[in-house]
């Protein structure tokens, strides 16, 4: 994915169809597109899961809709989260008491 680098957001819990490591999976918040950083594996990101295909039955009476969700809402809802610089700092060493 080329690009810029801060648009790229790590997908905790993810496992690479491809090589089944975990936590490798990035997303390009430009191309929508999934990749893996340990094997190269590259596919589009699956769609907006609250809106059906275009091929979609009708569920029967009586069958509720799916309930809105933080995860099934619509991506133009969504509030992008700025990505900020992590800092990593030693602690401090313990002093022993005598």
């Amino acid at each position: 994915m080329p690009g810029n680098p801060l648009r790229r957001r790590f997908i905790a819990g993810a496992v690479c169809p491809r090589c089944a490591r975990m936590d490798k999976i990035v997303v390009d918040l430009d191309t929508d597109q999934r990749e893996c950083v340990a094997c190269g594996f590259t596919e589009p990101r699956p769609g907006d899961p609250s809106a059906p295909p275009a091929d979609a039955v009708p569920a029967p009476a009586g069958v509720g809709r799916e309930l809105p969700t933080r995860v099934s809402r619509p991506a133009a809802r969504r509030v992008e989260t700025p990505a900020e610089p992590v800092r990593l700092v030693e602690p401090a060493p313990v002093k022993k008491q005598d």
